[in-house]
């Protein structure tokens, strides 16, 4: 059985926390791509070149990021699934999650010069991961309940 403090727990903890800072740079920056996005004249060489940058972020490292962020904590979470502070962090995780899929959903409409939100919007969107980070953070280091 794999247990918290072992050896191959350690590295898939470590993993982990590779992949969520991965995963999180690309959560915290693509919402800022569009925030400049949004300024660029349709069909321009800079909205060409916004979107081949949110395409290549979105797939080559938030994708795979996410996937092994899921895949190794939840796996860790197994022995903690019944503790109060987890729900509060799958909360945190699921906005997140739920984040990375309306970003997605928002890259697809730039690339078809589709985008109908202002660079205000993006800015306030750009918020609602941080604030779930910050949730995560402090439930998996404080575990207040």
């Amino acid at each position: 059985m794999i247990t918290p403090g072992g050896d191959f727990y350690t590295w898939i903890k470590a993993l982990h926390v590779i992949a969520v800072i991965s995963w999180m740079a690309g959560i915290l920056y693509l919402p800022r791509l569009f925030v400049y996005h949004v300024d660029a004249p349709k069909g321009s060489e800079q909205s060409e070149t916004f979107k081949l940058m949110e395409r290549r972020l979105y797939y080559a490292i938030m994708t795979p990021a996410m996937v092994v962020s899921l895949f190794t904590g939840f796996w860790m979470a197994v022995p903690w699934l019944s503790e109060g502070w987890m729900h509060a962090k799958l909360l945190g995780v699921a906005i997140i999650f739920g984040a990375h899929m309306m970003y997605g959903r928002w890259r697809r409409k730039f690339a078809g010069d589709e985008n109908v939100y202002s660079s205000r919007f993006f800015r306030f969107m750009n918020e609602v991961p941080t604030l779930a980070m910050i949730l995560i953070v402090i439930m998996v280091i404080v575990k207040p309940f």
